[in-house]
């Protein structure tokens, strides 16, 4: 089985990168490098930040090289209290609620603007339902949760009121909807796992458990490769 990790930063993934077992073949581009762990090939991608450039060097790799399925790793930020600091959640719903148009105080998205369906696929309501899972994540037993993917990170009150009221999200990360959207239109069954970090308000990195998150994340990480090797 080959499979596809991606994470933003390298900093996220970095105890993976030394589990046990795990042994570095080669490296396929700056970005892209190779593993073995026992019979599983696992491809590390680091993206860089942001949908940009996920959705560059996802899709060059995707479009390069074929995958069984691919797993987005990284850590977010919740909206949603009833949510631990360094839980493991499954994104399973995401969007763009930035994409669209301001008119005076109200936002006008791209589907009310006419300029994209809100039902073409990968959408489905204007939002990226995942419906194509690897099979490993049918019985994950994480909480499936929704997210928003932003350029910028929400740490106003009067903008986090706004995009509470618009989308009722549970967590936002800068590239989760990017990999969705990348992966679904190639086909390749996909998972957005994310750990989260800190709590969207006013910004307070005093209180952001990013430590706790990585670890965690790394943990869900490692299990991964074990269960599916």
């Amino acid at each position: 089985m080959k499979i596809l990790l991606v994470a933003a930063t390298a900093e996220e993934i970095a105890l993976l990168l030394f589990t046990r077992g795990l042994t570095f073949v080669e490296t396929e581009e700056k970005h892209l490098k190779r593993y073995h762990f026992g019979s599983l090939v696992a491809d590390v991608l680091v993206t860089g930040v942001g949908m940009t450039a996920t959705a560059f060097w996802l899709g060059k790799t995707l479009s390069e090289g074929k995958y069984d399925a691919a797993f987005n790793l990284g850590i977010c930020g919740s909206f949603d209290r009833k949510l631990g600091l360094g839980e493991v959640v499954h994104i399973t719903s995401d969007c763009f609620p930035e994409l669209g148009a301001q008119d005076d105080e109200k936002f006008i998205s791209t589907q009310e603007m006419g300029l994209q369906r809100p039902d073409e696929f990968p959408f489905t309501g204007g939002r990226i339902i995942n419906r194509h899972l690897p099979e490993i994540m049918k019985s994950s037993g994480l909480p499936s949760v929704s997210g928003i993917t932003v350029n910028t990170v929400h740490g106003h009150e009067a903008s986090i009121d706004a995009i509470r009221e618009r989308f009722h999200p549970q967590v936002e990360s800068m590239e989760g909807a990017a990999f969705l959207y990348s992966c679904l239109l190639a086909g390749v069954r996909c998972a957005q796992v994310r750990v989260i970090s800190n709590y969207v308000e006013k910004r307070n990195r005093e209180a952001w458990e990013i430590e706790k998150a990585v670890r965690a994340l790394n943990e869900f990480a490692i299990s991964l490769l074990k269960n599916m090797q």
